[in-house]
Formats: C-alpha cells, structure tokens, sequence
C-alpha cells in the first residue's frame, strides 16, 4: 500500500514508521535501535506488562520476529497528526503469520508518539490493540 502525506514533516514520520515496520516484520529487529528513543514504553501485543524503555521493546520485537515467520504486513487508513517537534501516528493492520507450526491471520489499531532529537524521528510510545470481538 501506498500513503501519500501532503505535508513534508507527516511523510518524514511515515517514513520512520514505516522503517520500524520494515524492521520487525522483513527479518532486521536490530534496526529498531536507530528508531526507538532510549526512554520508549510500550503496550505490546505479546507481553502481559507494559514495556519499559528501548531495549526492552527491542527485545519484544525481537522476540516475536524470531519466533514467528510472517507472510504478510499491511497498514491502512493512516492518520497523523503533528504537535511541533512530536506526533502521533494511528492506523489499522492486518497480518498473517506462521508460529508453532499454525498460520495466524490478524488485525488491529497501533497507535505511536514519536519525537524530533537530533534531526530524527524517534518512536517514545506504541499502544497496539486488537480490534474489539
């Protein structure tokens, strides 16, 4: 899917975004270390307890992209919405994926907050959730 932003700062963030989601589901969690701020926290889909700070949510991203083998990645619908140097990125996904010998399809809502350091965009807060039942 493509996702056109008008404004030059939103597709700055798509950008970073979509790199995160690159990272995690085409085989290189290690490069979410140039994406996630050092003080991040987290609502993962895979843990019980929030995630607190970026090499903890490395380590879950991690965790499940080697556990798993995903097929297929979409997001949709995205929106973001700009506050200076920070902004908050929502959109819907659906995936497909392969653990412990099962195809799992599935989708939901992720919702980020990232902030401008040093010239990039940095991921501090993700909060995905399953669509309700």
């Amino acid at each position: 899917m493509t996702t056109h932003f008008n404004d030059p700062v939103a597709r700055e963030v798509w950008t970073t975004l979509r790199a995160i989601n690159d990272a995690w589901t085409k085989g290189n969690p290690d490069d979410l270390v140039n994406h996630f701020h050092p003080n991040m926290v987290a609502i993962a889909a895979t843990e019980r307890q929030r995630l607190d700070g970026g090499p903890a949510c490395i380590a879950s991203w991690k965790r499940f992209a080697n556990a798993a083998r995903i097929h297929r990645w979409e997001e949709r619908d995205p929106i973001i919405h700009l506050y200076g140097e920070s902004a908050v990125v929502a959109y819907y996904f659906d995936m497909s994926f392969e653990m412990g010998g099962q195809t799992i399809e599935m989708g939901g809502r992720d919702m980020f907050f990232f902030v401008k350091e040093n010239g990039r965009w940095l991921a501090v807060a993700d909060q995905f959730s399953p669509y309700p039942a």
